[in-house]
């Protein structure tokens, strides 16, 4: 029998544990829940956090929001390493094809909007296409010990968040947050204006616990961080925290069809990669974490029931 893909701890208390197989009745069909998936990097929720969000764009979901927070851009802000697209939009364009690819599932393909949309004061460049909507915030790659790089002026969101730098800007200078309760208040903003009226909303990042999710990228426990405290006064809020690094040590835990839709996922996002002449890395990940899914539910209190505002943003 293949380990279950939700994981248990001793400690963990108010968290619901069920068995990742059988979903509640009223996800069978799809529910009124729109789930956020928090990537810190482009390539983040298609290794850790799949097959649960191809299933989410397919049946599980009403609507799909994929924030990519990062740039991912390695150091080099908007260079281009000799290649003929900058990194950073090497890997959007993979992000972005692969979300079409699994949007496209079972259609040809439709229309999708880019702009961007102002929330909380800040410009962010957004992506809707059918039920997903992407969300590319650009803000530095933060090096994995959060220290940053020095050609993005060691800019980091881990810095951010322990008040070492009280400034972060995004790369292609389309915005700055000036401080992390700038941060997370923008990151709520667009988390109550994508929710709309639905009922529930699901929060996907990484695993904040260092026992269940050790040694994890600064990027990735930050990006969850600003957004479980994004999440935190709002209603109906069910939280899935994901091991990411680790999962490289555990043993692999989808069946057949399980990692066909991970893998398949995560061949189109190099695909989009290459597509903007930069290399991708294959053979790394997909020995290293694909096949594998691990991580926790903590389901919100209460009933849920449909929300009555609706949050406005600007558009330009």
């Amino acid at each position: 029998m293949l380990p279950s893909r939700l994981i248990a701890h001793a400690v963990i208390g108010a968290a619901v544990l069920t068995a990742a197989s059988a979903r509640a009745d009223d996800e069978i069909k799809r529910p009124d829940k729109v789930s956020f998936y928090f990537a810190a990097h482009a390539d983040d929720w298609q290794l850790f956090m799949n097959p649960t969000a191809f299933e989410d764009v397919i049946k599980n979901a009403k609507k799909t929001v994929f924030v990519h927070v990062t740039a991912g851009d390695a150091g080099i802000g908007t260079g281009n390493n000799g290649r003929r697209f900058p990194y950073y939009l090497a890997r959007e364009n993979g992000a972005e094809t692969a979300i079409r690819f699994m949007a496209d599932a079972d259609a040809i393909p439709g229309d999708r909007v880019a702009e961007y949309m102002t929330f909380n004061g800040h410009s962010i460049y957004r992506i809707s296409y059918r039920n997903t909507v992407s969300y590319f915030l650009r803000v530095p790659d933060g090096n994995a010990t959060g220290a940053g790089y020095a050609k993005t002026g060691f800019q980091s969101l881990q810095r951010l968040a322990n008040g070492e730098n009280n400034l972060l800007a995004a790369i292609d200078g389309s915005t700055a947050y000036h401080g992390w309760a700038d941060f997370v208040a923008t990151v709520r903003a667009i988390l109550i204006y994508e929710r709309g009226t639905a009922s529930l909303i699901q929060v996907n990042a990484a695993e904040l616990d260092p026992r269940l999710n050790p040694r994890d990228h600064s990027d990735h426990l930050t990006t969850a961080r600003a957004a479980y405290e994004a999440a935190e006064p709002l209603s109906c809020v069910r939280k899935v925290s994901y091991v990411d690094y680790a999962t490289m040590n555990m043993p692999p835990n989808l069946n057949a069809e399980q990692r066909d839709l991970e893998s398949s996922v995560y061949a189109v996002t190099l695909a989009g990669v290459l597509a903007f002449d930069h290399g991708a890395s294959w053979h790394h990940y997909d020995e290293s974490f694909v096949g594998r899914n691990y991580f926790r539910v903590v389901e919100p209190n209460g009933t849920c029931v449909p929300t009555t505002t609706v949050a406005a943003a600007g558009h330009h």
